[in-house]
């Protein structure tokens, strides 16, 4: 090969030479254009971008609102908490750190995972709560780590804190984590993962209102994430306070009066539909919901078979037993034919063929006499003569098979059979004989301890009936109001015929059960100096040929109901009182006159005169405008 041609071959032109020497300056060139551009014309947008690079937003959480009683007394309050939050916006590895944040914190690392899932679709800004209510041990292990462990931040906030022992727990609620679940639903919409929402009771159903509005700061941290000051903040705004229509020292003798036994007692002011006690029992402790919910507690909770979750004064469907002959005598007044009805009572009668006993040999009874004593043979008689529609039509005026529209989720409406019911419901012909159940208050009859309560109090007052309420309307604005009452719909305010000779029969004979003698089936609930008046239920839980067959036990005791009112006409309270397997409806009417009791004393004592008693009836103004009597007031 010659060597000279080589020589060229690798020798560069020198136009190729050139062409390299301007293609590098023109790569100089705009090179330092761009650094020119950065440094010189967007140097204070890049500041800024620098900034917001060290700037984090951490929310401020708006506290709930207090819940009170009638008189400002606090119910619920807040307490002050750290919250332990992930902050996604650490460009980490996060799974790496998740066994070292779940040994610190002390939770199972399937459930941080959980957690993280729950919130794979929200934005990464949004920081993920991790435990709440967190140790000083665990405040001191997250300082520790900063450098490790950046995605870790606490939070400042305030906590609820209910009364102890479950007091007024179904009528309060509980506040928890909205779940996936909830944010499916169209209540929910506004809300995002972690929010914490009213799960039950007033909690729930005025939690717009006592949930407040959340803010924020935004502060300064350094390349560890470390806070080094504040730039600004957006003020949280408070939830607004609640006063309840409750009143503690009633509240406090209701739930003595419950305590060790199932069922429910609920006290309410006729006048104005105003919830003044409310308990049921079993109950659960709502400061475990509060903070994340044990799976050890949830399970006992489920399996208890008394349903700790249920309020009874409102979701409770049972038969009224001998309470609802109340509304017996309110139909056969009006249709004018119990005031004529004798009936002779030698320990049951056959209708239809069929023989119903009664508990007693009560000799000729007429319809004075009939309340007080409760006999079975006289309402078989009545119920035979009115029929089921016509019974229907008379409880349904008074709101039985209807909620009553109370301001508290998940009411119950119970039920007023008739014969459209059944051939709706079953599908079957109503047939005749069962309406001799029914007139007694069994059968397929059911109500709620509320709904007896708002009945037989608007009967004592003339048949004026309320819509019962735990919050006062005229602390409401109009608009929350109006939602409310869409949301909870009801039998409402109403008002019902009754003549002023009726209204006196029952409620005279209402008094007669509390009244010491004869076959009184409440007198050993008698309070001197107090008119105190009312009505017992003894309801089957089943059938005697079904009891035969079980042989007995706690289970099939019956249920004791009463109902009771002071004073007799116009009352000023009335209590219903169910409980369960409580055997005689005497029992529960002695649980009622605590209550009374404590209600009459708080009262006496607010006015000053501790030594008033009951005086003589005078006097008043009935609603269909003819003059009645009604006793003088507590």
């Amino acid at each position: 090969m010659d060597l000279d041609s080589v020589d060229r071959k690798e020798k560069l032109s020198a136009t190729r030479l050139q062409v390299s020497q301007y293609g590098v300056a023109l790569v100089l060139v705009v090179l330092g254009c761009w650094l020119w551009r950065l440094q010189i014309l967007g140097a204070d947008t890049y500041r800024v971008l620098a900034e917001q690079n060290r700037v984090r937003k951490v929310p401020v959480l708006a506290p709930r609102g207090r819940i009170f009683d009638r008189y400002g007394r606090i119910l619920v309050d807040n307490y002050p908490s750290v919250t332990c939050y992930l902050l996604r916006e650490q460009q980490k590895d996060l799974d790496a750190d998740l066994p070292m944040i779940a040994a610190g914190l002390h939770i199972p690392l399937e459930q941080i995972q959980d957690t993280l899932r729950n919130f794979q679709y929200a934005p990464k800004y949004q920081p993920i709560p991790l435990k709440q209510d967190i140790t000083p041990d665990e405040q001191a292990f997250i300082e520790a780590h900063r450098n490790e462990l950046p995605e870790l931040e606490t939070l400042d906030e305030q906590r609820r804190l209910y009364p102890k022992d479950g007091f007024a727990a179904h009528l309060i609620g509980y506040v928890g984590e909205v779940s996936e679940n909830d944010l499916n639903q169209e209540r929910f919409a506004a809300y995002e993962p972690g929010d914490v929402v009213g799960k039950s009771g007033i909690e729930e159903t005025y939690d717009s209102i006592l949930r407040g509005t959340d803010g924020s700061r935004d502060i300064v941290v350094n390349s560890h994430g470390r806070e080094v000051g504040q730039m600004g903040q957006e003020l949280a705004v408070p939830g607004q306070d609640l006063r309840l229509t409750i009143d503690l020292d009633v509240q406090m003798a209701a739930e003595k009066a419950m305590e060790g036994k199932i069922g429910s007692i609920v006290a309410m002011d006729p006048h104005t539909g105003e919830i003044l006690a409310m308990v049921s029992r079993p109950t659960y402790d709502p400061n475990q919901f509060s903070v994340r919910l044990s799976s050890a507690y949830w399970k006992s909770i489920m399996e208890n078979p008394d349903h700790p979750m249920m309020n009874k004064a409102i979701q409770a469907q049972l038969a009224p037993g001998s309470t609802f002959k109340i509304i017996m005598s309110l139909a056969g007044l009006q249709e004018n034919v119990a005031q004529s009805l004798r009936v002779m009572c030698n320990g049951g009668g056959m209708f239809y063929g069929q023989f119903h006993a009664c508990d007693k040999h009560h000799g000729m009874v007429d319809i004075q006499n009939a309340i007080p004593w409760s006999c079975d043979t006289f309402y078989y008689t009545l119920a035979e003569k009115l029929g089921i529609d016509t019974i229907a039509r008379y409880g349904s005026s008074v709101g039985i098979g209807q909620k009553t529209g109370i301001d508290l989720p998940e009411e119950a409406s119970g039920i007023m059979p008739s014969v459209l019911w059944k051939l709706k419901t079953q599908h079957q012909p109503w047939y005749p004989g069962e309406v001799i159940s029914v007139g007694i208050g069994q059968g397929a009859l059911e109500v709620t301890p509320l709904q007896l309560a708002r009945a037989i109090g608007g009967i004592a007052s003339g048949g004026v009936l309320a819509r019962p309420h735990v919050v006062f309307a005229d602390e409401l604005r109009a608009d929350e109001l109006s939602a409310i009452r869409s949301t909870y719909p009801g039998s409402g305010d109403k008002t019902i015929p009754l003549t002023n000779a009726n209204w006196q029969i029952i409620t005279d004979a209402m008094a007669q059960t509390t009244a010491p003698g004869g076959f009184d089936t409440a007198a050993a609930a008698h309070m001197d100096g107090i008119d105190f008046a009312g009505k017992t239920g003894t309801a089957q839980v089943m059938s005697h040929s079904a009891l035969a067959r079980t042989g007995g036990g706690h289970s099939t005791v019956p249920n004791a109901w009463f109902v009771g009112i002071a004073p007799r006409r116009n009352p000023d309270i009335v209590v219903a009182v169910l409980w369960e397997h409580g055997n005689w409806g005497n029992n529960s009417a002695k649980l009622a006159a605590q209550v009374i009791d404590a209600y009459v004393t708080e009262q006496r004592a607010r006015a000053g005169n501790l030594q008033k008693v009951a005086a003589a009836p005078k006097p008043v103004q009935t609603p269909d405008g003819a003059g009645g009597t009604a006793p003088a007031g507590q």
